[in-house]
Formats: C-alpha cells, sequence, structure tokens
C-alpha cells in the first residue's frame, strides 16, 4: 500500500484547521501549534492515522464489503462522489437520508419504487398512462434519484462509512455508531474526534486537501478490490484444475 508523506499533506493544505474560535478541545492531542488565531494540525499524527485508517479500509474492501462514503458540502461533494464511482461504493453526496442505517428496510422499499418505476417504463405501462400520471411519476422517480440514486445498488448494510466533515454529517455518524458501523473521518479542529471509530486528523474544508486525503484512501480500496479479484481468479483456477483432474481419472 503506498505511504503517505508529510510534505505532501503540506503542500495540499491539509495542516490547516479553523480559527481558535471555533476550536474543539476534544482535537488537543492532535493540533500542533497555533499561527494567527488558527490552529494548526500536527502532520505527522495525520499521516499515521491516515494510514492506519487507508489499511483498515484495503481489508474491508478485501473481504468484499462496501464502505459508504459520505460528503454533502460543496467543496467535498464532486471529488468523493467521483472517488466512489471508481470503486463502485456507495455515496451520499445531496442530503443524507434520515433513517438511512437505522432504518434500512424503509429505505430498500423507496429504492424498489425505483426499480418499480423503471420497469414500468421498460415494459410499456408506462405509456399508457396519462399525461398528467406520468408527469407525477417523473417527478417522483427524479426526486428519488437525487436523495438515493447513489444508493441503488447497496441491497445490504455497508460495513464501514467514511465522512467528511463530522459535524456536518452528525446524523450519519449517530446512526452509524448506534448499529456498530465502523467509521472512519476527516476530522478538523472543530470536530469531536472522539465520536468515530477512525479519526483523520485534517482541513475538511479545502478542496485541494479533501482530495489529497480521498487520493490516499481510494489508492487502498482499490488494492484491497484487486487483491480480492486476483484471490478469486486464483480460486476459480484451483477449481477448474482439481474438475480436470477428477475427470481425467474418471475415464481411467
Amino acid at each position: 500500500m503506498p505511504r503517505t508523506n508529510f510534505k505532501e499533506l503540506l503542500q495540499s493544505g491539509v495542516h490547516f484547521g479553523h480559527l481558535k474560535k471555533k476550536y474543539n478541545p476534544a482535537m488537543a492531542p492532535y493540533v500542533f501549534m497555533e499561527q494567527n488565531g488558527i490552529h494548526i494540525i500536527d502532520l505527522n499524527k495525520t499521516v499515521a492515522m491516515l494510514e492506519e485508517a487507508a489499511a483498515a479500509m484495503k481489508q474491508i474492501a478485501k473481504s468484499g464489503k462496501k464502505i459508504l462514503f459520505v460528503a454533502t458540502k460543496k467543496q467535498a461533494k464532486s471529488i468523493v462522489s467521483e472517488a466512489a464511482k471508481k470503486l463502485d461504493m456507495p455515496y451520499i453526496t445531496e442530503r443524507w437520508p434520515g433513517g438511512l442505517l437505522t432504518n434500512f428496510s424503509t429505505i430498500r422499499k423507496s429504492i424498489k419504487k425505483m426499480d418499480g418505476i423503471d420497469k414500468m417504463k421498460t415494459d410499456g405501462t408506462f405509456d399508457t398512462l396519462s399525461k398528467r400520471e406520468r408527469l407525477q411519476i417523473d417527478r417522483t422517480r427524479e426526486k428519488l434519484e437525487i436523495n438515493l440514486g447513489s444508493i441503488v445498488k447497496m441491497n445490504r448494510m455497508p460495513a464501514a462509512i467514511f465522512i467528511i466533515d463530522i459535524n456536518k454529517e452528525h446524523i450519519a455518524v449517530k446512526e452509524s455508531a448506534k448499529l456498530g458501523i465502523r467509521s472512519f473521518a476527516v476530522t478538523d479542529t472543530n470536530t469531536n474526534p472522539s465520536l468515530v471509530n477512525y479519526p483523520i486528523p485534517g482541513n475538511d474544508d479545502a478542496s485541494k486537501a479533501i482530495s489529497h486525503i480521498v487520493d490516499v484512501v481510494s489508492k487502498a480500496i482499490s488494492e484491497g478490490l484487486s487483491e480480492r479479484s486476483e484471490e478469486q481468479d486464483k480460486k476459480a483456477l484451483e477449481k477448474q484444475k482439481k474438475a480436470k483432474k477428477i475427470a481425467e481419472e474418471a475415464k481411467k
């Protein structure tokens, strides 16, 4: 797994925290100093904790389980959605649907409703409806797409959740904690890192900083997926060889 170095984090501005007046004392162990009224994050600790988080996410991906990416703040939305799409992981970048985790069965019903509408359009049922009915259904589908489109393939609960800005995504943090779902998050100086399992001290406001951290995490997950694929191919090959051997022995 590729290592993260201090210089790269520094160049990306990951060390810049919030103004002193927004400081959360729970972040004290990860603050290096104060400069011009702004708290500076200790990047040595960020490197260690980012690598720990990335290694854990790699193993989750290798096991074939899903990691839900969450970032609804403007400067993080596109970064997170693009990364999640490449990894084929579910993501939320519009609005956290209350109860997504704690009431997952109800969310699944909404997803099935989307599937039902799509089926109507392919089997011809949609064409038999009036113009007004079609318009209402299209509006319903669009609304569901905005809220749930990125998780339509999430058939089961995610094994973990990766969050940008735990203050903004506090509901997601609470739901994952309640269900014992492992949480990974970028924790800025205005947050409480004890609320998540794997805090990554860093700037959660600057796009460049967010992009760098997401890139490190994405590479680790990608490695996990690749190793899983290689192992599956190896098992399939061994199975074929075994079947071939049995068949040859049966002919004797």
